[in-house]
């Protein structure tokens, strides 16, 4: 999908817009309910729409709010690294790419990566590990995410998981304008 000029982003069909946000981050209905209301705004450019997303997101965050379980479906949409999608018809086109990507190599990276996951998610419940990938090797990923498990700060890991999806949306964005 390309992405459309952000002047007529507002004036858009609501299917067309809530198309950029699956583009740009995750398909999520959670985002689209959102972000539905935001997309009928202007914005200057590409990343400054990703960065109102992520301060929406940041907003739902609050220890104890009962908006962060919105917040976690967002956060949940993200496919699991090294992991085919359970419904692969619900990523974008960008994370079939880059899932594919940490696909190939040994087996027995391959189950220590699943068997991070597995531990990332028990450790952080209703959250998926994310993290800019842009080509790092699945051996700089895990050390990453073994840290990350370790550290085991919730909040923090909530920060971080949304930071590393609008750095995620930037980068696509910037790569798909740039075949405009």
């Amino acid at each position: 999908m390309d992405l459309p000029a952000l002047a007529i982003l507002p004036t858009l069909p609501q299917d067309a817009r809530l198309r950029v946000l699956d583009t740009l981050f995750e398909p999520s209905p959670e985002l689209h309910q959102l972000m539905l209301p935001v997309l009928a705004t202007p914005f200057p450019s590409y990343p400054a729409l990703i960065d109102a997303v992520g301060s929406r997101m940041s907003a739902l965050a609050t220890p104890g709010s009962s908006d962060r379980n919105v917040l976690f479906g967002i956060l949940g949409s993200h496919p699991r690294l090294g992991r085919p999608a359970a419904n692969p018809e619900h990523l974008s086109e960008l994370s079939k790419k880059e899932q594919a990507q940490l696909q190939v190599g040994a087996e027995e990276q391959a189950e220590k990566l699943r068997a991070l996951n597995a531990e990332y998610e028990a450790r952080f419940p209703g959250l998926r590990f994310v993290s800019f990938v842009n080509g790092r090797s699945r051996e700089v990923i895990m050390v990453e995410m073994r840290q990350r498990i370790d550290r085991g700060d919730i909040e923090r890991e909530i920060q971080e998981t949304i930071q590393a999806m609008c750095d995620i949306a930037k980068d696509r964005a910037r790569k798909l304008q740039a075949r405009i």
